[in-house]
């Protein structure tokens, strides 16, 4: 039997007053996975993430976490899942190490605090008070003491926003080995490249529903081929070009000498044109094989820009 996915979303409605906010979505969420949420503002995911999190109560529908009501059943899994809220959640006063230690102290298998510390690079404020923190050292703060307790399950609400690229790509590895070690991850970001990198599994969410979901690969293959595009002399004779590609291929001069073939770009096609080239005198240059980004997918299903 297929096991029971860490969290499990049906029909997901809530409101505030006039407006809905989430309308009927539907999510599952495998166990050790990472699963990134993307969206526009205001398309839901940040009241979605929350339901999970067990702070809204639905309107209708329901939420599971690994079979639970998160709000009915929060004593039961507040030591399994760990919360990386965008701001809040941590003393103002309090320094940053005595509130990580504090945080890991409630749990009865902490993370050593010391390697966290060290390993996001959180030592030389440890004495500061989080109001005098940097929004990137806040960042990290928030994410070390999401991940101190060894949850099972981990909501990371922009974990690396305001961070510099050494940080970031810290906090990647870090996500990295918590899906290594079979804890399931579900976050959501602004950067494309970090869902690109990070997730086993993309939802995009809009209007308050799910409208595309599957792995990165799938949704940049979706929707459009790749496109292959070479320089050469101009004027070639694209129809016998043609003859030696697959039949569903296409090719065009954009520019004199300047060429497009779309279809299914693979080694065998990129093997073809350039075998083509060879037997017909042709010099290519400039060969570049291009597909769809995720970006590319999000802004032709949402036509919005992901801060928009």
């Amino acid at each position: 039997m297929r096991e029971e996915p860490a969290v499990d979303i049906v029909g997901l409605v809530k409101r505030y007053g006039p407006k809905t906010a989430v309308d009927g979505l539907d999510l599952s969420v495998d166990r050790g996975a990472v699963t990134a949420v993307l969206g526009p503002n205001g398309a839901g995911k940040t009241t979605t993430v929350e339901t999970c999190e067990g702070y809204r109560r639905p309107d209708a529908g329901t939420v599971r976490i690994f079979g639970l009501d998160p709000v009915a059943d929060a004593p039961a899994l507040r030591p399994r899942v760990g919360v990386m809220l965008q701001s809040g959640g941590v003393y103002s006063g309090a320094r940053a190490e005595e509130m990580l230690r504090h945080t890991a102290s409630l749990h009865a298998h902490p993370v050593d605090v010391d390697l966290l510390i060290e390993r996001l690079g959180l030592g030389s404020c440890g004495r500061t008070t989080y109001r005098r923190l940097s929004g990137g050292q806040q960042q990290r703060l928030a994410l070390a003491m999401a991940v101190v307790g060894r949850p099972e399950l981990v909501f990371l609400d922009e974990p690396t926003a305001g961070l510099d690229p050494q940080a970031r790509r810290a906090t990647w590895d870090l996500i990295r080995d918590l899906r290594d070690d079979g804890v399931t991850v579900l976050l959501t970001t602004h950067y494309m490249d970090e869902a690109e990198q990070l997730a086993d599994d993309v939802a995009i969410i809009d209007g308050g529903k799910v409208i595309a979901r599957g792995t990165p690969e799938e949704l940049c293959r979706g929707g459009a081929e790749n496109t292959l595009r070479f320089g050469g002399r101009p004027a070639l004779d694209l129809a016998s070009l043609l003859k030696a590609l697959p039949a569903d291929s296409t090719a065009a001069e954009l520019t004199p000498g300047s060429y497009r073939i779309t279809g299914k770009v693979n080694p065998q096609m990129l093997a073809t044109v350039t075998s083509w080239c060879a037997q017909n005198g042709v010099m290519p240059d400039r060969i570049s094989v291009e597909r769809h980004t995720l970006e590319d997918v999000f802004l032709e299903l949402t036509g919005k820009e992901l801060r928009a």
